[in-house]
């Protein structure tokens, strides 16, 4: 009788409880990512006290929206300051140097004729590495990536997403010509047909929306064009189409935001937009692609979402795989997370805490040992301090980035202990995720040494490509 009773009463209880969908809980990601665009490359200021974070002329009033409604992060990295390790890097919590990928296009070889050889990278994802979208699919989500995935491994479908453009990288956006340059507006018909259907099965999403542009800028469309013709008639052709492109994205990531609206899922829907890499800015930072000044892995770094107060800041120091972490978090993912990831979780910033992100490490190590924007260097980052040491020279650089961000004035003589102290950690760092370094090349002649010139390093087509003699950059 005691067990009957008992029992009725649970019942009854349990019939009392209010009955909650398993995605109920659960917020939607869609998830942004640029090409190649710099720190200042929008309409809206990444810094409230630079004017300069902002671009002078290009127009990006959507994503400017999207800024003024959530937060913006004055400090945010890419992992890498070109493309591939970036995009390894997000999908597996972990750095590019511990991946072991650290460049974009073929390494560079002796016959190349540098001083140093450049490590050979791993080109493929590995089919051991837990990605994000794994997780994500373990908790409930319905996932999907669309557009450049560049990482190889069989593609999206292969690591974790329900649905991806396949195995796809810079080529594939070559053919997609105005009304839908690069594919920017194909890409958003398919993640907007996806939320449609996650929102009647009532599962939560998982969209990375990995875009081409700014990339192709000759695909931009010519009234774009000769708009920005006009706004900036001492810019090159380059210039021009990447600013047009640039409001082109910014037209379909609109559309996005609309449709988000429309299905009344924007209270419950986190939507972060970043750059895979920086790009060189001719203002406020120094450098670009190719290399880890500021200039090469600072980028614009917006996100809105439940409990993000509008319009607010975060000047916390956040680099792109803390978002590994982070979306396990919100998600409610229960399967534990691999040890080897290091970014952290920056859900105490979402609501408006200013304390340091924790990670397994205080510093950020950014790890470029190839030929391209400079030479072979790494940079350290830790408190307001950054150093970048490069291979040929033994030289290391120190600077102050809260009075100094421009990099501008080297304080490495004046703060020998604090440089050693720094370097030290840098290599201990390394050593620890076995990095790969270049080494001394044989055949390198100093009488005739190849030219540093912008993407210099690169290949073309799987052929290396001599230089002409030229001067070395510092």
């Amino acid at each position: 009788m005691k067990t009957t009773l008992a029992l009725t009463i649970l019942l009854s209880s349990l019939l009392l409880l209010p009955i909650l969908s398993p995605a109920s809980d659960q917020p939607n990601f869609l998830f942004l990512l640029s090409d190649d665009q710099a720190w200042n490359g929008l309409s809206c200021q990444m810094h409230p006290d630079m004017p300069d974070s902002r671009s002078r002329y290009i127009e990006t009033p959507n994503i400017a929206r999207l800024a003024e409604e959530g937060m913006r992060f004055s400090a945010g990295y890419s992992p890498a300051s070109v493309c591939a390790p970036t995009r390894i890097s997000l999908q597996t919590g972990k750095s590019p140097a511990q991946c072991h990928w650290t460049k974009a296009a073929g390494s560079m070889t002796a016959e190349d004729g540098f001083p140093l050889i450049p490590p050979q990278n791993r080109r493929s994802i590995d089919a051991a590495e837990t990605t994000i979208g794994e997780l994500l699919q373990s908790a409930g989500y319905t996932t999907a990536h669309f557009g450049k995935w560049h990482i190889s491994g069989g593609g999206p479908e292969q690591h974790g997403y329900d649905e991806s453009d396949g195995d796809t990288g810079n080529q594939d956006a070559e053919p997609h010509l105005p009304p839908n340059p690069v594919d920017i507006f194909g890409m958003g018909e398919r993640a907007i047909a996806l939320m449609t259907r996650s929102k009647q099965a009532g599962k939560p999403f998982f969209i990375q929306m990995s875009y081409h542009a700014l990339h192709y800028p000759q695909n931009a469309p010519r009234e774009l064009v000769e708009k920005y013709r006009k706004l900036n008639p001492k810019g090159n052709e380059k210039e021009i189409g990447r600013a047009a492109m640039a409001e082109a994205l910014d037209q379909g990531i609109g559309k996005l935001l609309e449709k988000i609206e429309a299905l009344g899922i924007a209270d419950t829907t986190y939507v972060i937009y970043m750059s895979d890499n920086g790009s060189s800015t001719k203002q406020a930072l120094r450098g670009g692609k190719g290399g880890v000044w500021e200039g090469g892995v600072r980028v614009p770094l917006i996100v809105r979402g439940p409990g993000i107060a509008p319009n607010s800041w975060s000047h916390q120091r956040v680099v792109g795989y803390d978002f590994y972490p982070t979306l396990c978090e919100l998600a409610g993912v229960q399967e534990a997370l691999p040890e080897t990831i290091e970014g952290g979780s920056i859900t105490h910033l979402f609501r408006g805490e200013d304390k340091p992100v924790k990670r397994l490490r205080e510093e950020l190590v950014f790890h470029f040992p190839h030929y391209q924007g400079d030479t072979p260097h790494s940079a350290l980052l830790l408190d307001h301090w950054k150093i970048m040491h490069f291979y040929e020279t033994g030289e290391t650089h120190l600077f102050d980035l809260d009075n100094d961000i421009a990099e501008r004035h080297d304080l490495a003589k004046e703060k020998p202990e604090l440089v050693d102290a720094l370097k030290e950690k840098l290599f201990a760092y390394l050593a620890e995720v076995d990095a790969q370094m270049p080494e001394k090349n044989p055949q390198y002649d100093p009488k005739n040494p190849p030219s540093l010139k912008e993407n210099r390093g690169e290949k073309k087509d799987g052929q290396n490509r001599k230089n002409k003699k030229g001067k070395q950059q510092p």
